[in-house]
């Protein structure tokens, strides 16, 4: 740990001492009333990024407040911290309620307290005026803060609560982050145990500028030879920086060293570089001149023989124009081939679908912007010339033996407009496996959003929501169009959300999709977690398997468990329909939906399951009905 900061008596400058909380293993602010996690220092910044509580009050009755907390844990004892009024700002959360913060110095003009004061109010009509994400004065407010600021302590302001005690019980107010919190309307129920990422500035506070400090070496901070000194741009005193040319610890003796400019990328030279103290130099090589060496690259001064070279070279530089320039006629010839193969004169036809040059695709098509990769083939997020509008790009790829079907299939697509199905807008023929590009979906998968690590909180509606819009945009390919369409791997991954968590059907295109009257059964490509035991022992693939592997997602959807999951996995091996009847449905249900719907809702989602997965392929419901029992049940 660089000093100032340190561990143990001797190793820290007073007022910037760090302890382990043996309890979490992770470093903590010395002198807390409880632990105050540290997640950063740094020297160069003067910048700490610490964990602090919010503050809340909780209501009974309309203003009759039984428990609160002020979030003060007197992390500042030695005043050597500010709250970063550059990176933070206050968010006050609840329904009618003001929260603030104050300066922490007594300089008041006699009427009030302190110097400056700093909050916002939110208010709220009823339980569906707050929206996700947005944080504008309806059950969540935000303002930015002054410098100075030394703590995190917060009062609120009382208002009749009565009306809104059922979805709003507490009051919060909190610094944190400006790049690290959204508002979501669950945190109108907020733990009042949380904790929020707040950026500190931190200073050598001795009340000296760097002027005065340097007369009085004894308590003089910048140490290091190579260090200099600059005044506090949040609150009084002063941090220390290495010179330029310079970098390391300029808190303790010989901490900044020399930077080998040379050896870094940033320090321009295009001659021959040399290393020096605090500095470099850049010199042509002998025989060669530059004006400015260090971003003109050197030419030699060439002799009669030189020249004869140069002529030589140049002669062969021509001759290999001549060749690229054959070479770019033959990939152009290439292109075109590619172009017919992949069926472009029937498919620029259709009005719908538009066509991409090759080119207009290679600033997406960089390792940088690849989203995700598979057996499918590769997705890449971009933006198209001039348009703000991401899209999402997929090289898939393609068995040869499907290639000739490829045009047919994307015509087919072309018709596929639901707002419930991901929307193919074109693609790029030019290429020996055709790359399709499609509307980008912002908050990823639905496989992702259930099983990561830091998954998100998915309420009962919303889980009905997805369910129920998911099994509308099935049976809308399986029903609604002309040439019905079977998706062919129904599964998490395959179902993507967008900024609202409304889903889309995705990975039903090109490669896997096949139409019923048809009966390309051999193209379907499945998971064995979600594929239909019927398919895989008679080869057969109707409308029906897409509803069994829906059946399993609707399981994992409100199990919140993965299909290899044991529990799952044995649920699915047995019967589900004598499990459910040995044991009560609630025990199959995720803990975090399970205490907020009613047991006839989740006796519904099992009977609906049950029926999906049924082995008698004939006993199993229409994917529309599916859709319409789902929707029931979300009204």
């Amino acid at each position: 740990m660089d000093y100032p900061f340190g561990i143990g008596t001797g190793c820290f400058r007073s007022g910037f001492e760090i302890i382990c909380d043996h309890a979490t293993g992770t470093p903590t602010l010395a002198g807390t009333t409880q632990p105050v996690p540290v997640n950063l220092l740094s020297i160069k910044t003067a910048e700490a990024r610490v964990m602090l509580p919010v503050a809340w009050e909780c209501f009974k009755s309309s203003k009759k407040i039984y428990a609160s907390s002020d979030g003060d844990v007197h992390f500042n004892r030695d005043d050597v911290y500010r709250i970063s009024n550059t990176h933070n700002h206050l968010i006050v959360i609840g329904c009618n309620t003001l929260g603030y913060t104050q300066s922490q110095r007594s300089e008041g003009n006699g009427y009030y307290s302190y110097a400056y004061y700093t909050g916002c109010m939110s208010f709220c009509n009823n339980s569906d005026s707050a929206v996700d994400g947005a944080c504008a004065g309806v059950g969540c407010c935000h303002v930015d803060i002054p410098p100075g600021l030394t703590n995190n302590n917060m009062a609120f302001e009382q208002y009749n609560h009565t009306s809104v005690l059922g979805f709003s019980p507490c009051d919060y107010a909190f610094l944190v982050d400006k790049d690290s919190y959204t508002f979501r309307t669950a945190d109108l129920k907020m733990d009042t145990n949380t904790m929020m990422p707040v950026w500190l500035d931190w200073a050598i506070r001795d009340n000296m500028s760097c002027d005065e400090a340097k007369k009085k070496a004894e308590s003089y901070a910048c140490v290091s030879t190579n260090s200099e000194c600059r005044d506090s741009s949040n609150g009084p005193g002063y941090v220390c920086n290495c010179s330029m040319g310079y970098q390391g610890n300029p808190y303790v003796a010989d901490g900044c060293t020399d930077i080998n400019e040379c050896e870094h990328k940033e320090y321009p030279c295009r001659g021959i570089c040399e290393n020096t103290s605090g500095a470099y130099e850049c010199k042509c090589p002998s025989g060669s001149h530059s004006a400015d060496p260090f971003n003109i690259p050197c030419n030699p001064s060439f002799p009669l023989a030189a020249k004869v070279v140069t002529g030589t070279i140049g002669g062969l530089f021509i001759i290999a124009i001549v060749v690229f320039i054959f070479l770019l006629g033959k990939e152009k010839r290439k292109m075109k081939e590619f172009f017919r193969k992949n069926g472009g004169p029937i498919i620029e036809k259709v009005n719908k679908i538009k066509l991409f040059r090759k080119e207009e695709l290679e600033p997406i098509l960089k390792t940088s912007n690849r989203i995700g990769q598979g057996g499918f083939g590769e997705v890449y997020m971009g933006y198209l010339r001039d348009e703000i509008q991401p899209v999402a790009v997929k090289k898939p790829k393609i068995d040869v033996k499907l290639a000739n079907q490829f045009a047919n299939e994307v015509i087919i697509q072309s018709r596929v407009l639901h707002k419930n199905i991901v929307n193919l807008i074109g693609c790029c023929l030019e290429v020996d496996v055709p790359i399709l590009v499609y509307e980008y979906v912002s908050n990823g998968s639905l496989d992702k959003v259930l099983h990561d690590n830091n998954r998100m909180p998915l309420d009962l509606d919303l889980r009905l929501q997805i369910a129920a819009q998911s099994a509308k945009g099935l049976a809308y390919m399986h029903s609604e169009i002309t040439t019905p369409i079977l998706h062919g791997d129904v599964k998490p991954a395959n179902i993507l959300l967008d900024e609202d968590f409304v889903p889309k059907i995705s990975d039903f295109g090109t490669s896997r999709m096949i139409t019923i009257e048809e009966n390309y059964a051999s193209t379907i490509v499945g998971n064995w977690g979600y594929m239909d035991p019927e398919y895989v022992q008679t080869g057969l693939y109707t409308s029906k398997s897409d509803v069994y592997s829906f059946g399993v997602v609707l399981l994992e959807l409100i199990t919140r468990k993965k299909v290899l999951d044991p529990d799952i996995n044995n649920l699915l091996g047995n019967s589900l329909d004598t499990y459910t009847k040995k044991k009560k449905v609630i025990e199959l249900v995720d803990p975090e939906i399970s205490a907020k719907g009613t047991i006839g809702i989740f006796h519904s989602l099992a009977e609906i399951i049950v029926q999906c997965l049924n082995l008698d392929v004939d006993l199993r419901p229409e994917m529309a009905d599916v859709a319409e029992r789902l929707q029931f049940l979300l009204k």
